[in-house]
């Protein structure tokens, strides 16, 4: 337990490393820093719930906040020197310019709607002044591919439209900075990813991993299904692919080496498990919250619906790397090691929070169970503190009194780091909604999203599965680097509409171009969850995105699926059928992992292997006919391989 609270703290000290890229504060500077991230949160809620001016206004004084809050937190050059409390007069001046541009939509939101297109020169200068400072903060804060993207559309605007029409499409309607995305991240991701900060601070990460530890620490091949369980569960919370990666492989990457699994296999195992989290329900990523927009569907419609293809995800990781230990014959942590069940579990009630945003997805609006979910953590916080130890044993009486003291003075301090650090997550997701909308805005103002469509369709002529995977290369391509909001904004505008064409159901159309935006984050040459978990594991980046993507293999089978039949996203369907999908599914992604990874009970021969994987794609497609031909055959090999084995394994 001791050496896993000690891994715990390096894992902390991982992702403050990954954060680095931020500039440090300390003594005032950092106060002053802090009291802007907190007054941008409150910010976002009060725009949520109590603002009573126009849609445009509250949208502009967001990305507003976001793109100066990144000049005073993001230095030009990750090659420049940071200095502890040190902001270059040119990056506080290019804040103050972000503040006067967007400033200048606000309170002048009116003239601006009466003027319309007949902009000043003024206003050309505020506009495209406006248009690039937020395209420079998106590089600083997310890189510069989504940049590079963003700025071929606006070439392409120009050579199509004149430069006033631009200016005002990208800065002056709720099409451009303003649009869609950031409607959707003012409206309810921005509370999101705060409560994420708070559930962060309730301990529940390391519940969770501990949780994982306590069940299948011991098991063959345990810290790899460490890694897949922990992942799973704090990829609810946080939502991102690189930081539950840095977060969680902290832990379970150098386990798994240690256990005998190769460091480019034990990356790739958390790469893949931490991706994850962005299609694992409740909470999801972000893009999830902007499909609520494009596909006009209740969260609850979509997170229900999302949980099947999460499952084989998960479920595809798991038997990989159980196969792969019993394959090299591995054992699991001894369990003198490991934390016990039954003290973790006393720990339950870390998941209150969850679980009422849970509940009240469903019976209440989104923003309201959000924010309710906030206030549950926070209670959750104060009461643990304030009547119970970590493992959830009562403090007895005469500590009370004391304990009394110290949440008086720490609650407030909680609320405020937690208010900050969500505030940071939201500037990083919030700008990438802003670019995408500026991509989405080029799309639908110049046709090439039309264009495109055209393309598609007459290379595919007319075949559902070629169209299919024509996006799916188009998807992982401009995934490369570029954030999975913004990646779903593109393909949401473009392609899902190509899909929907070719008589595919419209919200499997969104889930396939979603699911190919995520996947990207394992998928050579540019896979970033990969590459953070290979710098932890010390491994070849390459040789950790080819195996997360051979682990993850469920994600690129699954959307054809679901998109050939949405029966698996539980449309068009009944109890009895969906208790059948899941079943055979399952065994259909043991089929498949199995043939990948060579083995079951021994070492299969290649004949074996394209067998078990056809049977596996065959019942994970649904349909009585392929269920049943899926089953015969896997069974039937599995019966060959357990006659003719050497020695039982299992």
């Amino acid at each position: 337990m001791e050496n896993l609270k000690k891994k715990l703290s390096k894992g902390e000290e991982i992702v403050k490393n990954e954060n680095s890229k931020t500039r440090t504060f300390v003594g005032i500077p950092n106060i002053i820093m802090t009291i802007i991230l907190v007054f941008f949160s409150l910010l976002s809620i009060y725009i949520v719930f109590l603002s009573p001016f126009d849609t445009r206004i509250n949208r502009a004084s967001f990305v507003g906040m976001i793109v100066a809050c990144i000049y005073l937190l993001y230095p030009v050059s990750q090659k420049i020197e940071k200095r502890i409390n040190h902001i270059p007069v040119y990056d506080l001046i290019l804040a103050i310019l972000s503040l006067i541009c967007y400033g200048y939509f606000v309170f002048n939101c009116r003239y601006i709607i009466d003027v319309g297109m007949r902009l000043t020169p003024l206003m050309m200068y505020i506009g495209g002044l406006g248009v690039i400072l937020t395209l420079e903060a998106c590089r600083r804060a997310t890189g510069i591919p989504i940049v590079i993207v963003a700025s071929f559309f606006i070439i392409y605007g120009l050579m199509n439209n004149s430069l006033k029409r631009v200016i005002y499409d990208l800065f002056y309607t709720t099409e451009g900075v303003i649009g869609t995305p950031i409607r959707a991240c003012t409206a309810f991701i921005s509370l999101f990813v705060i409560f994420g900060a708070f559930l962060e601070r309730t301990g529940i990460s390391d519940f969770f991993i501990n949780l994982a530890n306590s069940i299948a620490g011991h098991s063959v091949g345990g810290p790899a299904k460490v890694a897949v369980i922990s992942s799973a569960l704090c990829g609810m919370v946080s939502g991102s692919s690189v930081g539950n990666t840095v977060t969680t492989g902290a832990i379970t990457i150098p386990l798994m080496k240690k256990n005998g699994y190769k460091p480019e296999f034990a990356g790739a195992v958390e790469a893949a498990a931490s991706t994850g989290g962005q299609i694992m329900p409740p909470i999801m990523g972000a893009a999830a919250f902007l499909m609520i927009e494009y596909t006009n569907k209740e969260y609850s419609f979509i997170a229900l619906r999302a949980c099947l293809p999460a499952l084989l995800y998960f479920a595809g990781i798991f038997i990989s790397v159980h196969l792969e230990a019993r394959k090299l014959g591995l054992k699991g942590i001894p369990k003198s090691e490991l934390p016990k069940f039954k003290d973790v579990i006393k720990s339950w009630y870390l998941v209150l929070p969850l679980v009422t945003l849970t509940y009240l997805i469903i019976k209440s609006t989104m923003a309201k169970a959000a924010l309710i979910a906030i206030l549950v953590a926070i209670a959750l916080s104060v009461v643990r503190d304030m009547f119970l130890d970590y493992n959830g044993k009562e403090i007895i009486s005469e500590k009370k009194k004391a304990k009394l003291l110290v949440i008086t003075q720490t609650t407030p301090t909680l609320i405020i780091k937690s208010l900050a650090a969500g505030a940071k997550s939201v500037i990083s997701v919030g700008i990438a909604c802003s670019v995408a909308g500026i991509i989405a805005c080029i799309i639908t103002t110049t046709g090439i999203g039309t264009e495109l469509v055209s393309a598609i369709v007459g290379l595919s002529k007319g075949n559902i599965l070629i169209g299919m995977f024509l996006t799916m290369i188009t998807c992982i391509i401009l995934g490369m680097g570029v954030p999975t909001t913004a990646n779903y904004v593109i393909m949401a505008t473009t392609c899902a509409p190509i899909l929907i064409g070719m008589n595919m159901n419209a919200f499997a159309a969104h889930m396939f171009v979603f699911y190919f935006g995520i996947v990207a984050d394992i998928t050579p040459p540019v896979a970033l969850a990969a590459y953070a978990g290979s710098a932890i594991a010390n491994a070849s980046p390459i040789k950790t995105a080819i195996n997360a993507t051979l682990l993850a293999i469920a994600a690129f089978i699954v959307p054809y699926i679901f998109g050939l039949n949405p029966a698996m996203l539980f449309i068009d369907t009944n109890p009895i059928e969906v208790i059948v999908i899941i079943i055979t599914s399952l065994v259909g992604i043991f089929g498949v992992s199995a043939g990948i990874r060579g083995f079951i009970i021994r070492h299969m021969n290649p004949l074996e292997r394209i067998l078990i994987i056809i049977s596996g794609l065959l019942l994970i497609y649904p349909g009585i006919i392929t269920d049943v031909i899926g089953l015969v055959t896997i069974a039937a090999l599995v019966a060959i391989q357990n006659k003719t084995k050497k020695k039982i394994l299992i």
